[in-house]
Order: C-alpha cells, then sequence, then structure tokens
C-alpha cells in the first residue's frame, strides 16, 4: 500500500504541469492567421449588377472582364481610328479596383509601333471607361478590398 500510495504521489507532482494552460497570445494567433492567408486570391471578384445573377467564382470572373471589353469595344468603336500601317497588337490595361468600387487604369503596355500609329490610344482607352456602370468591390473574408489585374485589349486596325 505504501509503494501504490507513494507512485500516487509522484504521478501528482508529475502530472501538474499537463493540467497548465498555456496561453497564446494574440500576437501569434495574428502571425499563423497571415501565414495561411492567400493574398493573391480573393473570395469574390468585382462585379457589375448585371453580373449578379451569374454563380460560380469563376463564372463572375469572366462576367466582368467580358462587360468591361464590351464597353470598351462599344465605346472605341465611335471614333475614327487612322493609320499608315496595319495595326495588330494587344495592349495591356492593368486596372485598378478599390476598396469602395472606383476604377482606374494605373498602366497601358503597348508596343513602340502601335503609340507610334495611335498617339491618342492612351487618352481614347482611358475616356472608354468614364462612364461605367457602378463596381461591386472584389471581397476577401468578407470585406472589401482593392484588386488589381491586368486587362489584355487586342488592337486590330487594318
Amino acid at each position: 500500500m505504501k509503494h501504490l500510495f507513494f507512485i500516487f504521489c509522484v504521478f501528482t507532482l508529475v502530472s501538474c504541469d499537463y493540467f497548465d494552460k498555456q496561453k497564446i497570445s494574440t500576437e501569434e494567433i495574428l502571425q499563423e492567421e497571415l501565414q495561411t492567408f492567400n493574398w493573391n486570391d480573393v473570395d469574390e471578384y468585382p462585379t457589375f449588377a448585371s453580373c449578379d445573377t451569374t454563380s460560380g467564382k469563376a463564372n463572375k470572373k469572366n462576367c466582368f472582364e467580358t462587360t468591361l471589353r464590351n464597353i470598351l469595344n462599344e465605346n472605341l468603336s465611335k471614333h475614327n481610328i487612322v493609320v499608315s500601317e496595319d495595326v495588330n497588337d494587344t495592349v495591356i490595361l492593368k486596372i485598378k479596383i478599390d476598396s469602395k468600387g472606383q476604377f482606374t487604369i494605373e498602366d497601358i503596355k503597348s508596343s513602340d509601333v502601335t503609340r507610334q500609329q495611335i498617339p491618342e490610344l492612351d487618352s481614347l482607352l482611358t475616356h472608354s471607361f468614364d462612364s461605367l456602370p457602378k463596381i461591386y468591390p472584389a471581397i476577401k473574408r468578407s470585406q472589401q478590398v482593392t484588386t488589381q489585374f491586368n486587362l489584355p485589349v487586342i488592337v486590330s486596325i487594318n
């Protein structure tokens, strides 16, 4: 019986560490969350009201980009652009949509030949988006966030 009591006392003294609650600081929790965060992806892409009926993340992104391209094509078709040589180029628009739904073109990348043939291309592209419908910003973890992406635009003038 003495041995059993001695073993019980030793077990009780050694096991005290198992009952201590370890406190994790909020900073450690934040660092763990930030490591699991994918900063390059959003839960929902920016969208227009016309794309609300579309289901699926990829379909909404496609609807948004298609709507932007349609607006751009419609506005550019109103202009009579005259060139001395044929122009076939892909222009890359670096677009930013902030957390309030404000649309801005950050950069326009095109070839030197295209810029030479169509010197007003940047202003034409910029003004084509002046009358956009309301944009709903992207959402990440139930928060509206700023997004930035590239929109390729094919310029083909004969």
